[in-house]
């Protein structure tokens, strides 16, 4: 007898771009039942460039909105939130996965020490401190996709449309740069929500196993 799917409650930030099937915003396509809970102002420049704690007290109630709900695991549309990983689990008593980028340990077991990479919307914006609070080694090898022409650009500043073949082929650019700068990278982690859209080419054009938030929360909620 197959055990019921766990419903995902998903802190959202607040923004226009589209949400393509693969992307935790779009419910489509999910195996599980998805909830969502907007925190007002938070934009993907506060969030991901900014780093801004004022929206901590937001994510934290929005958590707690998203339980009261009847969430059985919270999560969110941004990897950066994995430096608040801690404050947000503390506050709600269902489990709470921030980001794909709490795979790194565990992924780090199986294929070793260096041989997983990260591929981000924002490598300027992973300084020093986030790593660490994000329990991201300063040695893994990270891979971004802000010297592309649309992904990053177009995310990050909150586009109402953009150009997805554009993206695609930033998101695949990005991920083969990281394996040719870094060819003992075996397995890639996606840190950004917006990219698992694009997870299947970006394995076959680089011939690694990639991983994101999706991975994960298939593991949890099924």
């Amino acid at each position: 007898m197959s055990m019921k799917s766990k419903k995902v409650g998903v802190i959202m930030l607040d923004t226009k771009f589209p949400r393509l099937v693969g992307d935790i915003g779009n419910p489509e396509g999910f195996a599980f039942p998805l909830i969502y809970k907007t925190v007002t102002g938070a934009t993907p420049i506060k969030v991901v460039e900014e780093q801004s704690s004022a929206l901590l007290q937001p994510y934290i109630a929005a958590a707690q909105e998203l339980v009261r709900e009847g969430a059985d695991i919270v999560t969110t549309s941004c990897g950066f939130l994995a430096c608040y990983q801690s404050e947000i689990q503390s506050h709600v008593a269902v489990p709470v996965i921030t980001s794909s980028l709490s795979m790194l340990e565990d992924l780090e077991r199986q294929y070793g020490d260096g041989n997983v990479g990260i591929l981000t919307i924002s490598r300027a914006s992973m300084s020093p401190e986030f790593l660490k609070r994000s329990g991201v080694p300063k040695s893994t090898p990270i891979g971004s996709t802000e010297n592309g022409k649309e992904f990053s650009q177009a995310i990050l500043s909150n586009r109402a449309q953009f150009d997805e073949a554009q993206c695609r082929k930033d998101v695949i650019e990005a991920a083969l740069k990281l394996v040719s700068d870094h060819p003992q990278v075996k397995a890639i982690i996606l840190e950004c929500t917006n990219m698992p859209p694009h997870e299947a080419v970006i394995r076959q054009a680089t011939g690694r196993s990639v991983y994101s938030l999706n991975t994960l929360l298939q593991s949890k909620a099924c």
